[in-house]
């Protein structure tokens, strides 16, 4: 089994390999990335390159062997059924586990992001698994100012306290709290709140596991 990833940050790679090594320990895992991605999803003239990006990366994928792909970004979730239709192989999202266990937590969900382009299509998302499990969740939104800045820095310290500061803040309006980045997962052990905060690595990875399984 050949597992590719397609990234939109470097970032995500290292933790994203750790896990399959763990849960995916007789797959091949392979990276694509192209880390202009979410920059470009805000500029007007780039933006429209992005669909035969991702078609390339994939059918990429694909030649080299690959029997499925993971899009481990929420910035291009949407763009995994078209991509799958085209290229003829799965193309999961690994944000769908995530927002699958917030619909089930409840129905005050707050989407916390550190850019404006990832709020949107992770908040479409938990619409679309909250239809099809027949529920109406309230749905906050919020781009934490200052956390995107720190982290392409370097500083993780920075990006990590800001973006614990806004998980607290949005604790006592929220049933469960939702990480729109992959990226911002190592800011929720730094948070003292009573509700779950979601991130969607583990979960993404682990539900990888069960589909390769069955």
């Amino acid at each position: 089994m050949r597992i590719a990833f397609v990234h939109t940050g470097a970032v995500v790679i290292p933790p994203v390999m750790a896990l399959a090594g763990r849960l995916l320990p007789d797959a091949v895992a392979v990276n694509y990335l192209d880390d202009r991605i979410v920059a470009d999803l805000g500029d007007e003239q780039r933006a429209g390159s992005i669909p035969q990006r991702l078609h390339d990366l994939v059918h990429a994928a694909k030649a080299g062997g690959a029997d499925l792909v993971m899009l481990t970004c929420s910035s291009i979730s949407q763009y995994a059924a078209p991509l799958a239709a085209d290229a003829g192989i799965p193309v999961y999202r690994i944000d769908e586990a995530m927002a699958d266990a917030a619909v089930r937590i409840g129905p005050r969900i707050t989407v916390l992001a550190t850019l404006a382009t990832t709020c949107t299509p992770t908040a479409a998302l938990i619409r679309e698994r909250a239809a099809l499990a027949g529920t109406s969740p309230q749905i906050r939104s919020e781009v934490i100012d200052g956390a995107f800045a720190a982290v392409s820095s370097g500083d993780r310290a920075a990006h990590d306290r800001v973006v614990a500061a806004a998980i607290e803040r949005a604790a006592g309006e929220s049933d469960v709290i939702v990480l729109a980045q992959a990226s911002m997962a190592s800011a929720a052990d730094a948070a003292n709140v009573d509700v779950p905060v979601l991130s969607s690595l583990v979960p993404g990875i682990e539900r990888l596991r069960r589909l390769v399984a069955g």
